[in-house]
């Protein structure tokens, strides 16, 4: 069977490595199921690899992606047929960004009937880090308070959200005050505006015995910020790097005390059982279903043969949604990259 995938040969800038590859599907394992993409958003975890980020685990070429919904269309040996024709997230395996995904079943999760494609193209990477990091990483009680930053990215609204399921008062910085009414409505305490005038003076004013929990996206001066902030011995978490600086670890635990966590999505999978993946993405999907968390509707949708205008896109500041790679298209030939 013919595939197109996006892949990148070598690290460094998305819009200059990524480009259209066809090639041949390898046969299923026993345990494997095949899937049809429908589609897959564009995440900044799905660039930095890309960039060279972890350029010491990944094998060239590779096929770009973490996200995505589809459909199975084939079963290894040893799988149930019961699965043909069910929409799956297809993750924690193969790149999810082609037609044609294979991964093994066991890891496939089922979407229910009431959840639409947009919405499960999303459920992988931000929902289930936002509920682990504060459920199991932070176990963040009622009425304490955490503070983030990074608060124009789509993962700040369901951080806002999980504050009000569990009951925390979450504090969100943001360069972008646009975003400010919106992440209040979806249950934020406090938003600060980095751009009007000393965040810390605004956070002091928020909070002035300290904060219990910090929730790091950016890293540098920004993750400092944080960690100044906390109370003696709270807890800090650290799960992205925006700004593309790492945080001085020795710094903030010398001068602030602070015992940071690194949290990341694949390392918290090879931690623990399938059975427990499954149990807590069952969690986060229920959640789903039942309108407590709400997935954010995508900026726009990208026949996946337009990726380079995609990516464009999804590179323009206050975006309000996720760009969406979408899957169901005409067949498509390979072209150069940045072929337009």
């Amino acid at each position: 069977m013919n595939n197109v995938s996006l892949i990148y040969k070598e690290f460094g800038d998305p819009l200059q490595k990524l480009q259209l590859y066809t090639g041949e599907k390898l046969p299923l394992q026993p345990n494997e199921i095949l899937v049809k993409m429908i589609a897959s958003p564009i995440n900044p975890s799905d660039l930095l690899p890309i960039r060279g980020a972890y350029s010491h685990r990944i094998k060239l070429p590779a096929v770009a992606g973490y996200d995505g919904v589809g459909i199975v269309i084939d079963q290894g040996k040893d799988i149930s047929p019961s699965l043909i024709g069910k929409r799956v997230l297809p993750v924690r395996g193969e790149g999810t960004w082609q037609q044609y995904v294979t991964t093994k079943a066991d890891y496939a999760i089922e979407v229910p009937p009431s959840i639409s494609d947009n919405d499960a193209s999303q459920l992988y990477i931000n929902p289930l880090t936002a509920w682990l990091i504060c459920t199991e990483s932070l176990r963040v009680q009622p009425n304490e308070m955490v503070l983030m930053n990074g608060g124009g990215t789509s993962i700040a609204g369901l951080f806002a959200q999980i504050s009000t399921i569990l009951g925390f008062r979450l504090i969100v910085i943001t360069r972008n005050s646009r975003k400010i009414e919106k992440l209040q409505k979806l249950g934020a305490w406090r938003v600060i505006d980095a751009s009007n005038g000393s965040i810390y003076e605004q956070i002091s004013d928020a909070c002035d015995i300290g904060v219990d929990h910090a929730i790091d996206s950016v890293g540098g001066e920004s993750g400092e910020l944080l960690a100044r902030a906390l109370k003696p011995e709270g807890t800090f978490v650290s799960y992205g790097l925006l700004s593309g600086i790492p945080n001085d670890w020795r710094k903030l635990h010398d001068t602030y005390h602070v015992s940071p966590q690194l949290f990341a999505l694949r390392l918290w999978n090879e931690r623990h059982s399938v059975s427990e993946y499954r149990n807590r993405f069952s969690e986060v999907i229920k959640l789903v279903e039942s309108g407590r968390i709400v997935i954010n509707a995508p900026e726009k949708k990208y026949d996946f043969e337009d990726f380079y205008d995609a990516l464009k896109h999804y590179e323009q500041p206050g975006l309000n949604g996720k760009i969406l790679l979408n899957f169901a298209v005409k067949e498509m030939e390979p072209k150069r990259k940045n072929e337009k």
